[in-house]
């Protein structure tokens, strides 16, 4: 069972790291890209608007600004 547990944990680790928020946000981009795709909307710009978007509140976040 501690297999399991550690491989877990490796994986909360490497999907979340440090900051949960910007986790968040990139499961919403996602999701945000498969519904445009869904939909008569050209979904090819939501995920580059939204990595932007993601870097922008990270890097200002961490510089307190």
């Amino acid at each position: 069972m501690s297999y399991v547990v550690a491989f877990a944990r490796f994986w909360w680790d490497f999907v979340v790291g440090d900051d949960w928020r910007t986790a968040v946000m990139v499961v919403a981009a996602i999701g945000a890209t498969a519904l445009a795709a869904r939909g008569d909307v050209s979904a090819w710009w939501v995920m580059p608007a939204a990595v932007a978007g993601v870097l922008y509140l990270s890097l200002r976040r961490a510089t307190g600004r």
